[in-house]
C-alpha cells in the first residue's frame, strides 16, 4: 500500500494509531505520519471556465499551465455559481444552505439563509488545526454579515480555525484600496500597515506577498516547521473594477482587437484540441453584442485587456507562492489546487457614465489620511482626492476607475457554455480544477472527466491529512460532509456517488451521472440535459423525457428539503407565502423602513406612482426597492442618474435619466402605466420617459426596503446598496 492509499484509509485522528502501528513498522510509520502534505487552496474571482491557459484561454498563465502539466486537470469541475456560498461550501465542505450562506451576506430569516457561517459547519482549518497543521489564509474572506472593525468577529478567519490572516472581509472593492482590509482581527490602512509596504500596493501582490511571507516564516520557525500547512489563498482577480498595473496591461496590447467572437472561436477550438471539450459540443450562441456594432471600441479593448492583465498578475504572485516551496523543498510534498468561485461577471458594473465620466484636473475632495480605513466596497474618491469615474469615457486599470468588462466579454470567458454568474448552467458553475502534488499524484499532464464539485475539497483534504472530521463541537451536532474525496481520481479511479446539486437566487439544478436537470429562477421550468452529448445545454430534452424530468426533479427536491434550501428566495419571518397580502393603497415611507413581503404594497397586476424627496450627493445607492432578482423594482441613483429598473421574471429592464441628478433637496416622482409606459420627473420635470414589460406580475418574494436593498438585487448592484444621503416625504401609490 502507497503512503497515499495507508493516510486514505485512515479512519480516526492519525496519532491515534501511532501505539498499534509502530510496534509493527517502527521507521515506516513514523516517516508516514511526518510526510503528510502541506495543502493549498487558491481560489480566483469572477473568472470563467476558458480565461487561462491551459483551459484553453490565450491570457498568460504559465504558473498554473506548468502545475497542470505536472499534475492533473479536472474537465467537469463545480462551484456554486456566486462568490460567498462558494467560499461557505468550499470552507466547510457542505451545500452552502447547510452552512447559513445560501445567498449573500443578509439575514432572511431561514437557517440557510443566515448570512453568516453557522456553529453546525467546521472549516478545513478548523478540522486540520485539531489534526496538528498551521493554518494560514490570504485574501477574501466573505463568508459574514458582521464586516465593521469594533463589531463581532466571531465569524472571522481567526475566530474559524485560521492560525494567521492577511485580506478582506467583505466582498469586493478596490485594488489599489481594498474595503475591510485586515491582517490578523485589526483592520488596516494598506498606507499605514507597518508590515508590508511596498513600492506600489496592488491587493494582487499583496495577496501572493503575504501568502508567500506565511510559508516562508513557517518554514523558519523551528517549531512549525515540524508540522505540515494548510493555506487558503483567495484572489480577488479577476472581480470587477478592472484595476491592473500598466507593465502588465501593455503585454496585452492588441491581443483583443479582433473582438469578442474571434476570441472565443479561438478559444473554442484550442479548447477541443486540448481534449476539454468534446467536438460534438457545439459552441453557445454569442451574447452581449456583436463586435461590428460596438460604439466604443478601444475603451471594450482596453477592459479585455485589464481583464487579461488582471489575471496574469495573479498568475506571477501564484508563482512566487510556488517558488517559495521550491526555496523551502516543501513542493513536492505539497498538494496545490486552483479553481474558480464562479462563472464570468455579466454585470454591467461601472459601464454607463457616471457623474464623473473623466478624471478632472484638480481633485475636489479632501485628501483621506494614511491610517483612514477604507470601508466602502466602491471608494467614494480615491486617497488623494479624486473622484472614482465610470462609464466609456474612462479606460480601465488606474486607481480611481470602477468598471466591469461587461456580458460580451464574460460570454468569451466562460466559453463554450452558457450563462453567467448567479445561473446554474454551465457557464455559471463550470470552474477549472488543477490538483498538483507531485510525491502523492503519480499522474502527469492528465485529464479527469469525472464530475466533481468544491464540497469534495473538504473531504480531500481530510482524506490526505489523516484528520478527523467531528460530529460534535461545543455542545453543537456538526453536518456530516456532503463531498467526496477526491484521492480514486488522483489514482485513475472511480468517485462514487449519488449527485450534485445546486440553487443560488432560485436557479436550480441536479446532476445524476450524465443527466442535469436545471431552471432558471424559483418558477422556472425544468430543462433536461445529456452532459455526455450536450454539455454546452443547446438541447432541451425534458418535453421528449417527461419520466426523467419528474424523477430528477424530485431527487432535488428531497435534497432541497434536507439541506435547508426552502423556501426558494426567503423573507424574514412574519412574510406571506400565501397571499395575506397588505391591502393598503397608500403608503407613506421612511428612511430605513424594511416592511416584509405581506406588509408591502401588493404591486402584482398594479401601476405605482412613487414620490421622494432626496438629497445626496451620491453618484450610487437605491433610493427604494421591492422585490428582488426574480421580481421586482427598483428607484435608484445609477452612475449619477435618476433611474428605475424592474425584473419580470429575471429579466431586467431600465429607464434612465440623461442628465445628471442635482445636488440640494430634490424631489423625485416615478409613475409607471399598467402598459408598461414609465415616467422620470425631477422636481416635477420629466427627465426620462421609456418601456418596461408591465407591473409586476408576480408579487415580489422580497419585502420592501427605503434607502437600501437589504435583499436580493433588483438591479446590477451588490446589496444592500445603501443611499449616502437623506430621504423624506417617501411615498408609494398603488393604482388599479
Amino acid at each position: 500500500m502507497n503512503r497515499v492509499g495507508l493516510i486514505r484509509r485512515m479512519r480516526f485522528p492519525v496519532f491515534a494509531l501511532l501505539g498499534i502501528l509502530l510496534a509493527m513498522t517502527p521507521n515506516r510509520v513514523q516517516a508516514e505520519v511526518g510526510d503528510r502534505p502541506n495543502i493549498i487552496i487558491i481560489m480566483a474571482d469572477d473568472m470563467g471556465f476558458s480565461d487561462i491557459g491551459c483551459y484553453g484561454g490565450e491570457i498568460n498563465t504559465p504558473t498554473l499551465d506548468g502545475l497542470a502539466r505536472g499534475g492533473v486537470r479536472f474537465t467537469q469541475f463545480y462551484n456554486t455559481a456566486r462568490c460567498c456560498p462558494t467560499r461557505a461550501s468550499l470552507l466547510t465542505g457542505l451545500y452552502p444552505h447547510q452552512a447559513g450562506v445560501g445567498h449573500m451576506m443578509q439575514d432572511r430569516g431561514y437557517d440557510g439563509y443566515r448570512g453568516d457561517l453557522n456553529r453546525n459547519c467546521v472549516t478545513i482549518a478548523e478540522v486540520l488545526r485539531t489534526a496538528g497543521y498551521a493554518t494560514y489564509m490570504a485574501g477574501k474572506w466573505h463568508v459574514t454579515k458582521n464586516i465593521a472593525p469594533e463589531g463581532p468577529k466571531d465569524n472571522w478567519p481567526l475566530q474559524r480555525g485560521v492560525d494567521r490572516f492577511y485580506g478582506t472581509i467583505t466582498g469586493a472593492g478596490s485594488f489599489y484600496d481594498p474595503s475591510t482590509l485586515t491582517r490578523d482581527n485589526t483592520m488596516i490602512s494598506p498606507l499605514a500597515d507597518p508590515e508590508y509596504q511596498p513600492e506600489q500596493y496592488y491587493y494582487t501582490d499583496a495577496i501572493s506577498d503575504n501568502a508567500a511571507r506565511f510559508i516562508g516564516e513557517h518554514c523558519k520557525d523551528r517549531d512549525n516547521a515540524k508540522k505540515p500547512f494548510f493555506m487558503y489563498v483567495a484572489y480577488t482577480a479577476a472581480h470587477w473594477p478592472m484595476h491592473a498595473l500598466a507593465k502588465d496591461v501593455v503585454k496585452y496590447k492588441g491581443k483583443y482587437d479582433a473582438g469578442y467572437e474571434a476570441i472565443r472561436k479561438t478559444r473554442y477550438e484550442k479548447s477541443k484540441q486540448l481534449g476539454l471539450i468534446r467536438d460534438q459540443w457545439a459552441m453557445a450562441p454569442q451574447e452581449g453584442g456583436a463586435w461590428e456594432d460596438v460604439e466604443y471600441d478601444d475603451w471594450e479593448i482596453r477592459c479585455m485587456e485589464v481583464y487579461a492583465a488582471m489575471v496574469d498578475s495573479m498568475d506571477q504572485g501564484i508563482g512566487r507562492i510556488v517558488d517559495e516551496l521550491k526555496r523551502n523543498d516543501e513542493i513536492d510534498n505539497t498538494l496545490i489546487f486552483y479553481l474558480q468561485d464562479n462563472g464570468g461577471c455579466a454585470e454591467a458594473y461601472g459601464r454607463r457614465p457616471g457623474k464623473y465620466a473623466t478624471r478632472p484636473d484638480e481633485p475636489p475632495f479632501e485628501p483621506m489620511a494614511d491610517d483612514e480605513l477604507q470601508l466602502s466596497m466602491q471608494p467614494k474618491q480615491t486617497r488623494d482626492g479624486y473622484p472614482i469615474v465610470t462609464g466609456p469615457g474612462a479606460m480601465p486599470g488606474p486607481d480611481g476607475t470602477y468598471i466591469g468588462y461587461g456580458k460580451a466579454w464574460a460570454n468569451v470567458s466562460n466559453t463554450p457554455f452558457r450563462e453567467y454568474k448567479h445561473w446554474v448552467h454551465e457557464g455559471g458553475i463550470s470552474t477549472p480544477l488543477i490538483a498538483h502534488w507531485p510525491v502523492g499524484i503519480e499522474r502527469r499532464n492528465a485529464l479527469e472527466h469525472q464530475p466533481g464539485h468544491l464540497v469534495d475539497l473538504m473531504a480531500t483534504c481530510v482524506d490526505v491529512a489523516g484528520a478527523s472530521y467531528p460530529t460534535e463541537r461545543d455542545g453543537a451536532s456538526i453536518t456530516p460532509m456532503e463531498g467526496r474525496s477526491l484521492v480514486p481520481a488522483f489514482e485513475n479511479r472511480k468517485i462514487e456517488r449519488e449527485a450534485l446539486y445546486w440553487e443560488h437566487e432560485g436557479n436550480r439544478a441536479v446532476r445524476v451521472g450524465k443527466w442535469k436537470l436545471v431552471a432558471k429562477g424559483a418558477r422556472g421550468a425544468w430543462e433536461l440535459y445529456d452532459m455526455e452529448k450536450d454539455r454546452t445545454e443547446l438541447h432541451d430534452l425534458a418535453e421528449a423525457q417527461p419520466a426523467r424530468v419528474e424523477e430528477l426533479a424530485a431527487v432535488w427536491q428531497s435534497y432541497a428539503e434536507r439541506a435547508d434550501v426552502l423556501p426558494l428566495n426567503p423573507q424574514r419571518p412574519g412574510s406571506s407565502t400565501r397571499g395575506d397580502f397588505s391591502k393598503k393603497k397608500l403608503f407613506r415611507l421612511k428612511q430605513g423602513d424594511d416592511l416584509p413581503r405581506n406588509k408591502a404594497p401588493f404591486v402584482e397586476g398594479k401601476a405605482l406612482a412613487i414620490s421622494a424627496k432626496v438629497e445626496t450627493s451620491a453618484n450610487d445607492g437605491v433610493i427604494l426597492a421591492q422585490g428582488g432578482v426574480a421580481d421586482g423594482y427598483v428607484v435608484l441613483l445609477r452612475d449619477g442618474k435618476l433611474a428605475f429598473a424592474t425584473r419580470h421574471e429575471g429579466t431586467l429592464s431600465v429607464v434612465a435619466a440623461e442628465d445628471d441628478f442635482p445636488n440640494g433637496m430634490t424631489r423625485i416622482d416615478v409613475i409607471m402605466n399598467k402598459d408598461g409606459k414609465v415616467v422620470l420627473l425631477v422636481d416635477r420635470q420629466q427627465v426620462a420617459e421609456g418601456k418596461v414589460p408591465g407591473p409586476m406580475a408576480h408579487m415580489p418574494i422580497d419585502g420592501l426596503q427605503v434607502g437600501h436593498d437589504i435583499n436580493g438585487a433588483v438591479g446590477e448592484y451588490e446589496t444592500p446598496h445603501v443611499l449616502d444621503g437623506k430621504l423624506s416625504n417617501v411615498t408609494v401609490r398603488v393604482e388599479k
